[in-house]
């Protein structure tokens, strides 16, 4: 199979590309190197794929990389919080017109299988549940039961604690960043474009993904690398609100692997959504413990506060992965952290705005 992957030299999709290479397909490895994500040049691990330095956004390079090819894997993207909403133009160029422009090229081509890399931002906070109301959408947290250290949103109805589970792939979607209505937009686009088109779609949805190969010392990056660029400064993890938000903390190399059974598999829809997780629930508080412990650094520190935007709970169910995918995480939290710990990172990246 001949597939184009964009995003080939970033973290998620690097590990795509060597995985289909190992797996015997042929591949067309497409990066903007966009300098929020990567620091001087090509990466190490992107210097033997042949890669392509382009925008995704560019209809000519498409045009030109399209010719022959079975699938697309659409890694390539503007991730993470950002620096502050003036960020907006940037996560829309790069997200949402650059998969429109994408969509266009793959139909002009007569590419029909699409493998989309969204996330778990879609849901906003997770699923809740209240023991009286039942499944409730909680409100979102106001500034002053943050700076008070109430971080649990209680039910928006009665007012007592809500109880966090498992979100599945049918819970309403609510974003609540740019970068989360970004990846909501890029779903629509491509179920549109597969419904138009007879085109299928998975639309991957990962939850917080680690291991090698993550950007370091950027507000791009995820938890894992914040830590332990702190860790490695020999400064403790500084751990927001109480350190019990939880999330599902899913390796690399088991997202790599749930885009090759996308790419090997017909999804059941047009559009079928799939969260990529672990299933395997964790704290924020437990990563930075666990990250410090495999690296032999001070404690964490618990701080207190929120970003904006940020949720209390989010964790998956995997129940769809594994019924309609195959796709059952391999990577336990443990035996991930710990490699973590010393696995190499992206060079420290640049914070110019696009």
């Amino acid at each position: 199979m001949r597939v184009l992957v964009t995003g080939a030299a970033g973290f998620v999709g690097s590990h795509i590309v060597d995985a289909l290479r190992e797996a015997g397909h042929d591949v067309v490895a497409l990066d903007a190197l966009l300098p929020q994500a990567h620091g001087a040049g090509v990466p190490s691990w992107g210097g033997g794929h042949g890669l392509v330095v382009g925008d995704v956004g560019d209809e000519r390079v498409l045009s030109q990389l399209l010719d022959g090819v079975d699938a697309v894997c659409h890694q390539a993207a503007m991730v993470g919080h950002g620096i502050d909403p003036a960020d907006a133009p940037g996560y829309t160029r790069h997200n949402d017109h650059a998969t429109a422009v994408l969509l266009a090229a793959m139909y002009t081509a007569g590419v029909s299988r699409l493998v989309l890399a969204s996330s778990m931002v879609v849901y906003g906070e997770g699923r809740y549940e209240c023991a009286v109301d039942g499944i409730v959408e909680p409100a979102a947290r106001q500034p002053g039961d943050v700076t008070a250290g109430r971080f649990d949103p209680p039910c928006p109805r009665c007012g007592a604690p809500l109880i966090p589970g498992r979100v599945p792939e049918d819970a309403p979607l609510r974003p609540r960043s740019t970068y989360a209505a970004t990846k909501v937009a890029q779903e629509h686009l491509a179920g549109a474009w597969a419904r138009q088109t007879g085109g299928t779609v998975w639309a991957l949805r990962y939850h917080n993904v680690y291991g090698p190969r993550m950007p370091r010392d950027t507000p791009y990056a995820g938890v894992a690398s914040l830590f332990r660029s702190a860790l490695e400064r020999g400064a403790p993890p500084r751990v927001l609100e109480d350190g019990r938000q939880r999330r599902d903390f899913v390796h690399v190399r088991d997202v790599a692997r749930a885009n090759l059974l996308a790419l090997a598999a017909p999804p059941p829809e047009p559009l079928t959504e799939v969260n990529v997780c672990s299933g395997e629930p964790h704290t924020v508080g437990e990563l930075a413990e666990a990250l410090a412990a495999a690296m032999g650094g001070p404690a964490p520190e618990v701080v207190g506060g929120a970003r904006p935007a940020d949720v209390r709970h989010v964790v998956a169910s995997p129940e769809k992965a594994l019924r309609v995918l195959g796709f059952r995480a391999d990577v336990s939290f443990v035996d991930g952290v710990t490699e973590f710990a010393t696995a190499p990172l992206r060079e420290p990246a640049a914070l110019t705005r696009l």
